[in-house]
Formats: C-alpha cells, sequence, structure tokens
C-alpha cells in the first residue's frame, strides 16, 4: 500500500535528510513553535520537525496513509496527525504559528492565496512558510524573467518571498517531471503595502490586478479602460498587465 504513490494527490515521496533538515532550519523552528505540515507523506520531514517544534499538526489528504503515520508517531506527545484536504478544512483554529511542508504541486496557488490573502481573520495567516514547490512556479513567484503574475503580485502584496535552494527531481520517488526548490515566505504584518500614497490594503490592487489578467494580452488602455485616469493611460497604457510591478499598481489604485 505504502509503496503506491498516487499521481492523482501529487504525491512524491521526498526522503534526503539533508534537505529535510535544511527545510526545517530554514522555518527557525525552535520549542515555542507550533508548525503545520502538510501532506507529511512518510513522516520523514515530520520527524524532523518533531524534534525541533513545540506541536506539528500534519494534515494528510490520503486516507490510506493515516494509520501508517498515526502508528509510526505514537509514542511523539507533540505530534497530531489530522485527516483531511487543507484547502477545505474549516476547523483548523491556529494562530502564531509557521507552516513547513513538502507541497503537492497542483495545490500550491490555491494554497497560497488561501494562506496569504484569507482577509476574514489576518491572525490565521502564518508567521512564515517554507515550502517545497515546483521550481518554476517559485522563479514566477519571485519573477525571475521580469513578467509579473497574478501569483507573484498576490505574493509580494502580502510577503516578502526567496528562493532557498533548488532541488533536483531525482531527490524524490517516484521522480516528478520537474525539478522544485524551497521557498521562504515571510508574510508582511500588519497586512498591508506601502503605495504611492501611503500604506493601503493590497485587496485594491489584486481587484484591479486580477481584472486585467483576465485579458493579459490586451495593453492596459484596453482591457482596463474604464479603470484609467488620463495620467495612467499615458504611463501605462501601452503596456501589458505582466509588464507592470507592484508599485505600479498601487500607483494606479492611489488616486
Amino acid at each position: 500500500m505504502l509503496n503506491k504513490q498516487k499521481k492523482y494527490l501529487g504525491q512524491h515521496f521526498l526522503k534526503n535528510k539533508t534537505i529535510l533538515e535544511e527545510m526545517a532550519r530554514s522555518g527557525e523552528i525552535s520549542k515555542k513553535d507550533v508548525v503545520l505540515e502538510v501532506g507529511p507523506g512518510l513522516g520523514s520531514l515530520t520527524e524532523i520537525l518533531a524534534a525541533r517544534a513545540k506541536k506539528v499538526i500534519a494534515v494528510e489528504k490520503d486516507r490510506e496513509l493515516i494509520p501508517y503515520l498515526q502508528d509510526k508517531f505514537r509514542n511523539y506527545k507533540n505530534v497530531k496527525i489530522s485527516h483531511g484536504d487543507i484547502l477545505k478544512i474549516k476547523t483548523l483554529k491556529l494562530k502564531n504559528y509557521k507552516i513547513v511542508a513538502n507541497l503537492p504541486y497542483y495545490i500550491t496557488s490555491r494554497f497560497l492565496r488561501l494562506f496569504l490573502t484569507n482577509t476574514e481573520c489576518w491572525l490565521c495567516q502564518p508567521k512564515l512558510m517554507v515550502l517545497m514547490v515546483q521550481k518554476e512556479v517559485a522563479e514566477r513567484i519571485l519573477a525571475r524573467d521580469k513578467k509579473e503574475s497574478l501569483l507573484s503580485l498576490s505574493v509580494k502584496a502580502y510577503a516578502k518571498a526567496e528562493i532557498i535552494r533548488r532541488v533536483s527531481k531525482n531527490f524524490f520517488s517516484p521522480p516528478p517531471k520537474v525539478d522544485s526548490a524551497i521557498i521562504k515566505i515571510t508574510p508582511f504584518s500588519p497586512l498591508k503595502v506601502r503605495g504611492a500614497g501611503g500604506v493601503m490594503n493590497p485587496e485594491k490592487i489584486l481587484q484591479l490586478a486580477r481584472l486585467a489578467f483576465q485579458q493579459k494580452r490586451k495593453m492596459l488602455r484596453h482591457s482596463l479602460k474604464y479603470n484609467l485616469s488620463t495620467s495612467d493611460v499615458d504611463k501605462f497604457g501601452n503596456k501589458r498587465p505582466e509588464e507592470l510591478s507592484l508599485e505600479d499598481w498601487a500607483k494606479i489604485v492611489v488616486k
């Protein structure tokens, strides 16, 4: 059972202890920390986190792995194994916690939106996240190609992001089709960004950017013709949404 990874769940198990320990170090885990781990798989990272943290809450979607994990950590008083879909769980009431996880690749964008841009309860936002994601996704978040995306703007509006290291696909079993990267995301506090006219809520920026990215091949003078002032048209009208930085969007919103 445990040797049959499920492709539809994005299961690629990382067992390299050196890389797992680097994830824990990057998370600056101490005995004061509560850590949420998503997709613990066979519990390799869970063990390392449990040795460092006050408490580890490991949420696993694959029901068949739950008995194995519960048995493996039966003598760990600081590890709680939970079954569920992290994108749908409504009972998680965590405050002042960190996330360290080898994320299933297919949930990365939705996961980041959930834990970074949740405005209903900003205390639900973690203090820090260390995530294993696809290398291309990590580079897109940082806009390494100088082209912004809705994902990169969403992360930058709420947090500081940095790539810790790249990880070869050969370190996983079974190996995925692409290489990975460890990314560290440190949310801003409070949830504000510095705009042209002062501090403002990033929701307004992302709302406008989302509208433009729905027609991302069009210049802004066409996709946002009802949202731009005359000065905006002069300055940004001939650009496409991927060409604007977060600061550019802030200048448009602050009028």
